[in-house]
């Protein structure tokens, strides 16, 4: 009869997960579960466990306890993700307070554009919102190009005095 071989481990005792192919088969669905539970989000803790294999992947030749460095690692990858995706809502509602309401600002341009005069108010309302070229706006005013060229100049000096950026 053949003796028993024991196989031995260089950093402690043999168990099922003593490769990484092991640890990889026996934990991949527990850290899933922990990851989702953390973030919420099943594609999401897929990935995040993946990444995490790969650091602890990184590390194997001098990781002790497999399993509780592979759970640590989960933990801080789904920690650090919490924190990046807080930043970037953070950032993105920030962008998102910056934009004023186009409503407000249409609505605001337009009470500014009642108190130009009348001559400056049709020549700007012509020359873009009626998108006309400035001949045309000038035989609708009855008067030379130049003259639209100076009244929307002064209307637009006007609007830019009064609306606050």
């Amino acid at each position: 009869m053949a003796p028993s071989v024991q196989p031995t481990r260089q950093h402690g005792p043999v168990t099922r997960a003593s490769s990484f192919v092991d640890l990889y088969r026996d934990r991949y669905d527990p850290m899933v579960r922990l990851a989702y539970l953390l973030v919420g989000d099943a594609a999401v803790a897929e990935e995040l466990v993946q990444d995490a294999f790969v650091k602890v992947h990184r590390h194997w030749g001098s990781v002790e306890h497999p399993n509780a460095y592979l759970r640590t690692a989960v933990v801080n990858t789904c920690r650090s993700w919490g924190r990046r995706r807080a930043r970037e809502q953070d950032h993105q509602r920030r962008r998102l307070e910056a934009v004023p309401d186009p409503e407000l600002v249409a609505d605001e341009m337009w009470d500014v554009l009642a108190t130009l005069p009348e001559r400056q108010r049709s020549a700007i309302v012509l020359r873009f919102y009626e998108d006309m070229p400035e001949a045309e706006v000038a035989a609708v005013l009855r008067c030379r190009p130049n003259t639209v060229r100076t009244l929307v100049h002064r209307g637009l000096a006007a609007l830019r005095r009064e609306v606050p950026r």
